[in-house]
């Protein structure tokens, strides 16, 4: 199975409507690894790794988010990584 890793980078409504909960509940759904969180800048920082379909389901999520998300753009870049579970870090 081809694994892909992917850094993302979310820009919306997507800090305070419960985005990285929901993305963290997403990824563990899919059995994606990594991390997610917000930045200073108001938009959402996560890196994603794991099998290619699941990454590419999680990558369709993200453009949609949670109900009281309203994201306006993904920017997606392969990245490199390999990851224990997927956790909500720190502001950044």
């Amino acid at each position: 199975m081809a694994e892909t890793a992917l850094q993302l980078k979310i820009h919306g409504r997507v800090q305070g409507v419960g985005y990285r909960a929901s993305m963290a509940t997403q990824a563990q759904r899919l059995g994606v690894h990594g991390w997610v969180r917000n930045r200073h800048d108001g938009s959402v920082e996560a890196m994603l790794a794991g099998n290619d379909d699941a990454v590419r389901r999680l990558l369709a999520w993200a453009h949609i988010g949670p109900p009281a998300a309203v994201v306006t753009r993904v920017e997606a870049i392969t990245a490199d990584g390999r990851f224990e579970g997927f956790e909500q870090r720190p502001t950044a």
